[in-house]
C-alpha cells in the first residue's frame, strides 16, 4: 500500500477566513494607518504645489522646504501622533498646508466628548469609549482622552453652542403656544426654560434663564430675551403655565393683561389633592376630570364651585385654593377647542417631558460649581432633547387655535377701544 509523502494543500476559504480574522483583530489600526497614509499624500502634495517638485529648480515657486516636524491630529475622540513636511514662504513666515489646516480642526473632537457626555458617559471613562479597550491603538500621552481635556473641550463646545442659540432669531416661528415651566438644579439655583410649539405642531426650546427662585425678575429677563429676539409681543398666543404668579404678573406685562393664559390642570390637580386625606382623593379627582372633560366653560366652572364649596367644612384652606385662579385653569375650555386639543394643551407635559431628559443627562454632575456651569449643560440637555421631540398629538387641530386666537384678540381690541367712551359718557 503506498502512503502519499505529500502535506494537504490549505484551502483557499482558509486563507480568507484567516485574512478576516486578521483584518478584523486590527481593523482600528488597518482605518488609521490608511487614514494617515492619506494624509500624508495630500501633505505632500501640497507642499510640490507650493514649493514644485523636490530638488527642483527655477519656476514660479512661492516658498521652500523646512524640514519636517511632528503634530496631533483627531483620530476617534483624541489624538494621533503624524510627521508632516514645513514649508516657508520668500519673506520666513511659515506657510500652512491646506490638508494640515482641516486635519487638525478641534470641532471634531469636541463634537466627540459633547455627544458622549450627553449620554451621560463620565470623562474618566471617555477613553475606553472612543477606544477599543483591547484593541491596538493605546490612549498614549497626549492623546486628549483624559478627564480633564475632555471637559475642556465640553466647556468649549457647550459654551459656545449656548451663546448661538440663546442668541438665535424667533421672528421666522410660527409660535402659538409658549410653555415656560422652572426646573430646579440647587438649593438657590432655579433655571427658567421656555418651549414653543408653532402652527404644524413642531416643538421648539426657547431659551432658559436662571435665578434664586422662580421670582418675577427672573420670569421677566425670559420674557425679555424672546421679545429681544424676535417675539412680537403685539401677536396672541397662549402660554401654558405651571400656577406661578410672578410668570403670570411679567406675561401680563409684555403681552397685555388680556393674553390668554393657562395654568397647568395636572399641577393643580395634585395641589388640590395632596391637601386632602386619602378617603376623598378619588371623588376630588373624578369631580375634576368631569369639569376638565366639559365643552362648555360656565358648566365646568359651576362643578368646580361646587365641589369648593362641599369641601368648606372638611377642609376650609383646600377650598379658597380650588377657585384660586379658576379663571386661568378653564382658558382652553373658553376658547372653545376641540377636546384632544384641549388635553394637550391644559397642561405642562411637553415641558415636563424635557425637563425629565435634563434631569437625566445632568445626572453626572455631583456638584454645580456655578450658574453659567448649569446654564451650560441646561442648554447643551435642551438642545438634545430636541431632537427627540414629536409634533404634538393634535397638530390637525391647531387651526382651530389660530381660529381662536384671532378671535380673542380682536374682540379685546374692541373692548379697549370702546373703554374710554364709556368712561367720558
Amino acid at each position: 500500500m503506498k502512503r502519499s509523502t505529500t502535506s494537504p494543500a490549505v484551502g483557499p476559504s482558509v486563507l480568507v477566513e484567516e485574512a478576516v480574522d486578521e483584518v478584523r483583530a486590527s481593523f482600528e489600526r488597518l482605518r488609521l494607518t490608511a487614514g494617515l497614509a492619506a494624509l500624508s499624500g495630500m501633505m505632500e502634495e501640497d507642499a510640490a504645489r507650493l514649493c514644485g517638485p523636490r530638488h527642483g529648480r527655477g519656476g514660479d515657486r512661492g516658498g521652500h522646504r523646512w524640514g519636517r516636524t511632528k503634530g496631533k491630529i483627531g483620530f476617534h475622540g483624541g489624538k494621533v501622533e503624524i510627521e508632516r513636511p514645513r514649508v516657508r514662504a520668500r519673506g520666513g513666515d511659515e506657510m500652512t498646508l491646506p490638508s494640515w489646516a482641516a486635519a487638525v480642526d478641534e470641532d471634531l473632537l469636541g463634537q466627540w466628548a459633547l455627544n458622549l457626555m450627553l449620554m451621560n458617559v463620565s470623562t474618566r471613562k471617555f477613553g475606553r469609549a472612543v477606544r477599543l479597550p483591547g484593541g491596538d491603538i493605546p490612549a498614549e500621552r497626549g492623546a486628549g482622552v483624559t478627564k480633564s481635556a475632555v471637559s475642556r473641550r465640553f466647556v468649549a463646545l457647550s459654551a459656545e453652542k449656548m451663546q448661538a442659540w440663546m442668541a438665535a432669531d424667533l421672528s421666522g416661528l410660527d409660535l402659538l403656544v409658549i410653555q415656560i415651566d422652572g426646573i430646579h438644579i440647587d438649593q438657590d439655583l432655579i433655571l427658567l426654560a421656555a418651549v414653543g410649539i408653532d402652527g404644524n405642531g413642531d416643538k421648539h426650546p426657547l431659551g432658559v434663564m436662571e435665578g434664586a427662585s422662580e421670582n418675577a425678575a427672573v420670569c421677566q429677563a425670559l420674557i425679555d430675551n424672546l421679545v429681544g429676539r424676535g417675539l412680537d409681543p403685539a401677536v396672541c398666543r397662549l402660554f401654558i403655565i405651571d400656577g406661578s404668579r410672578a410668570l403670570l404678573k411679567a406675561i401680563r406685562a409684555s403681552f397685555g393683561r388680556n393674553a390668554p393664559i393657562q395654568r397647568c390642570q395636572v399641577h393643580k390637580a395634585r395641589n388640590i389633592t395632596e391637601r386632602l386625606p386619602k378617603s376623598l382623593h378619588a371623588s376630588v379627582r373624578r369631580t375634576l376630570r368631569q369639569a376638565w372633560e366639559l365643552d362648555d366653560a360656565d358648566k365646568a366652572e359651576k362643578l368646580i364651585r361646587n365641589l369648593a364649596r362641599r369641601l368648606e367644612r372638611e377642609a376650609p384652606g383646600v377650598s379658597a385654593s380650588i377657585l384660586e385662579g379658576l379663571d386661568e385653569i378653564l382658558t382652553v375650555t373658553r376658547l372653545r377647542l376641540p377636546i384632544q386639543l384641549r388635553r394637550s394643551l391644559a397642561c405642562t407635559n411637553i415641558i415636563e417631558n424635557m425637563n425629565g431628559s435634563i434631569r437625566r443627562i445632568c445626572r453626572n454632575v455631583k456638584r454645580w460649581r456655578d450658574a453659567a456651569m448649569a446654564l451650560r449643560w441646561t442648554g447643551a440637555a435642551m438642545i438634545e432633547a430636541a431632537k427627540g421631540f414629536r409634533r404634538l398629538k393634535a397638530h390637525k387641530q391647531l387651526p382651530n387655535l389660530r381660529a381662536a386666537l384671532l378671535a380673542h384678540q380682536a374682540a379685546f381690541a374692541i373692548s379697549v377701544e370702546l373703554d374710554p367712551v364709556c368712561e367720558a359718557a
